[in-house]
């Protein structure tokens, strides 16, 4: 049984993981990137799908502004784990974090995605022809739903963050600890 409910703490590593097979190194490298990065996820929209205790899918949606003070989501990273595939775990996932998304009250979801899958939910370019994105991308899967009608009327403009900022992980440095007689290398963040 497939189980979908709000991620916790205990899900990051295992979801990090998850991410990793599926998308690899290049998932930092993407333009969508750039809105998540040293960010964190909007409050109550980071969703785990589960089977057995075993986390086997994600979803994330994130604060972004669609342009000049116009609020919105950006959704993205979206993955189910390769042993689960073709079991509308996706479809669930996709459908929970946007019901979710419109019970808060958010207004309007962009994402960067293949236009085939992404428009079954809703998702098309109609509304995101005078966006842009902070780094290249392909005009065609910029995809945008709006959750209210009209919300992103008039959108224009860059892209850009405005979730929670976290600070950066502070790089760790290696010191020479020295009790006694012994000599042992020690690493700590800086």
């Amino acid at each position: 049984m497939i189980t979908i409910r709000e991620e916790t703490p205990f899900d990051v590593a295992p979801r990090e993981a998850l991410l990793d097979a599926a998308f690899g190194e290049a998932r930092f490298a993407k333009t969508a990137e750039r809105l998540r990065e040293q960010r964190l996820a909007a409050d109550g929209l980071s969703f785990v799908a589960c089977a057995d205790g075993r986390l086997v899918g994600t979803v994330r949606l994130w604060n972004v502004a669609a342009g000049r003070g116009r609020p919105a989501l950006l959704l993205g990273p979206i993955t189910v784990d390769a042993d689960f595939r073709s079991h509308g775990i996706g479809a669930e996932l996709m459908h929970h974090a946007l019901a979710q998304a419109g019970e808060l009250g958010h207004r309007a979801v962009l994402l960067v995605g293949d236009a085939p899958y992404y428009s079954r939910f809703g998702f098309t370019t109609a509304a995101t022809g005078a966006l842009t994105l902070p780094g290249p991308y392909a005009r065609e899967r910029f995809l945008a739903r709006e959750l209210t009608p009209g919300a992103l009327a008039g959108a224009h403009g860059l892209v850009s963050p405005t979730g929670i900022r976290v600070a950066k992980a502070a790089p760790k440095r290696r010191f020479r600890a020295v009790a006694g007689n012994d000599t042992t290398l020690a690493t700590r963040a800086a």
